[in-house]
């Protein structure tokens, strides 16, 4: 994979000349449009404005609405739209190994979104091509997957399918596969969308897409594979040295990946991407007046995220961002390494920077005091800690030593 490094003064030129050729309010004779010019009372001119490009955009407020990967989408924004496409050009084919222009795509609200368009174009694929009734597709994933893969079967009136996970290592428990796929077809299930996860929220944890289908395949003939990277897609395919959910592998057909987690980027910043021409099944046609037409489930979206997500990118470039990745994985290394040492039960996917706690190994108030975030608060059973770029070697050395301590208390 490989992306420039840009300076600092060229991002800032390229995102200005993008503004210069949107649509300008103050110097067109604009009648038709009845959004996109922030209110002048609040949002006025400011001259520091002239070296803030990302700020310079929300002002200028310009609309994203459409897939401009498929359509031209709006004109009036035609300079922005083109920092977008290339946001998704870097996604798609450097980071996910897609074909070069053999996608669509879009900058989402976030992966909760994302993830909902996934199964909202394979349900109208299937009622459209295959005459399917709702009551015949349904949507399988593991225990550990996001919550938004419950949000969207609810939304789009599908059948959920959930599988159960091993406790120490996560990972689909085959034969409950097995058991869930034979009765999914006894119910009458024909049509099936596959939900992976590249990165779990509490986790970490990356799905095997080898096993997983293989059991599928033996029920089912028709079904499409949704990746949901929003968390891992933009570390998982730097650490790990073979990447089984990208769009090299032919069974997969979309992709989650968020910006507001690894990125860094405001929110408001997820990334959705599928194989080309799929989008054209959540095309809304009745959306006329939209230039190139809507394929996206939220409509209107600043282009302000997309520029944000593009500048992060163009300011590390490949070799910068897979650096920081390496320092990540390190320094989550170091922990695990100290956790072993002490005796400490965890969960970790190697190539992720995520380290799930059993909660029996720590209190409550350890927990809070660092603010690890807790698998179910009703009744935990996990406490995760992230390494983010925030996350120093001093911050990992107090948690040890405090750790450390409470063990060392909870033995005498």
């Amino acid at each position: 994979m490989y992306w420039e490094k840009l300076s600092t003064e060229t991002i800032q030129k390229s995102v200005f000349d993008a503004l210069d050729k949107n649509l300008n309010y103050n110097t067109e004779p604009i009648l038709g449009l009845p959004g996109t010019y922030l209110d002048q009372g609040q949002f006025y001119s400011f001259p520091f404005l002239k070296e803030a490009p990302f700020l310079s955009v929300l002002v200028n407020n310009p609309n994203h609405i459409g897939c401009h990967t498929y359509s031209a989408g709006e004109k009036y924004f035609s300079g922005t739209h083109q920092l977008e496409i290339d946001l998704l050009r870097i996604c798609a084919e450097e980071i996910l190994d897609a074909p070069k222009s053999g996608y669509d795509g879009y900058v989402a609200p976030g992966g909760t979104e994302a993830n909902i368009q996934a199964q909202w174009m394979y349900r109208n694929y299937f009622m459209r091509e295959k005459n399917a009734g709702l009551n015949e597709i349904g949507v399988i994933f593991s225990e550990d997957a996001h919550y938004s893969v419950y949000k969207a079967s609810n939304l789009l009136g599908i059948m959920p399918i959930t599988v159960k996970v091993g406790h120490d290592n996560r990972e689909v428990l085959l034969d409950d596969l097995k058991e869930k796929l034979e009765d999914a077809r006894n119910k009458g299930i024909r049509y099936l969308i596959v939900h992976l996860s590249m990165g779990t929220t509490i986790f970490g944890s990356v799905d095997s897409p080898t096993s997983f289908l293989e059991l599928v395949k033996r029920y089912f003939t028709h079904y499409f594979v949704h990746v949901d990277a929003a968390f891992g897609g933009f570390i998982y395919p730097f650490s790990a040295q073979k990447n089984e959910l990208s769009f090299q592998n032919p069974e997969i057909s979309s992709i989650t990946i968020d910006g507001h987690k690894m990125l860094q980027s405001p929110y408001g910043t997820g990334v959705f991407l599928c194989r080309k021409s799929l989008i054209e099944y959540v095309q809304t046609p009745e959306a006329s007046y939209v230039y190139g037409s809507d394929f996206t489930l939220c409509g209107s979206r600043s282009g302000a995220n997309a520029v944000s997500m593009w500048m992060i990118l163009m300011t590390y470039g490949s070799e910068g961002w897979s650096q920081m990745i390496r320092q990540l994985i390190n320094r989550t290394d170091y922990l695990c390494k100290a956790l072993d040492e002490i005796g400490i039960k965890y969960f970790r996917n190697p190539d992720m920077n995520i380290v799930a706690i059993d909660c029996n190994e720590i209190s409550e108030e350890l927990a809070d005091k660092y603010y690890l975030v807790a698998d179910n608060y009703l009744q935990p059973q996990w406490r995760k800690v992230v390494v983010m770029t925030h996350v120093t070697q001093e911050m990992i050395d107090s948690f040890l030593t405090d750790l450390k301590k409470e063990k060392q208390i909870v033995n005498q």
